[in-house]
């Protein structure tokens, strides 16, 4: 089955759910990623929630695979801020190997957030939010080939 951020968008929270656990890891990307934050996924609020955050908050991130680190882009200018560390560790979700966004170390601002992601197509990633150890939301990352 293909997936694109609409196909997402339209999964419930489970459906969501048993995709991140049915893939590997995948490859720690490298370059520049548009991000859409999946809020109330399933419901029709999920679409106008994703457009509003990409437009005034959230836009993606920009990764450094090679120095192993993200910056992400914030605000309606895409400004690159909130560093995190990425390496391949142990998912919260479920145990297996999945790529963590660490900001604990790197960030006064978002030094409780964690985000794990999955490569769900070639240049497509299904990630998940969490605060301090608590599920917030997940998210899509979507590189240009």
């Amino acid at each position: 089955m293909a997936y694109d951020v609409a196909k997402l968008l339209s999964m419930t929270q489970q459906e969501l759910d048993d995709l991140f656990k049915s893939k590997p890891a995948g490859d720690i990307p490298n370059g520049e990623a548009k991000g859409t934050a999946i809020i109330a996924p399933g419901t029709k609020y999920s679409e106008t929630i994703a457009s509003f955050i990409n437009h005034f908050g959230w836009q993606g991130k920009v990764f450094n695979a090679e120095k192993g680190l993200l910056k992400n882009r914030i605000s309606a200018f895409g400004i690159e801020a909130i560093v995190a560390r990425v390496y391949k560790g142990s998912s919260w979700l479920d145990g297996n190997e999945c790529i963590v966004l660490d900001y604990s170390d790197t960030s006064l601002l978002a030094h409780w957030i964690r985000d794990e992601i999955r490569q769900i197509e070639p240049g497509f990633y299904l990630g998940k939010v969490y605060w301090a150890k608590d599920r917030l939301i997940d998210f899509s990352l979507q590189f240009n080939p």
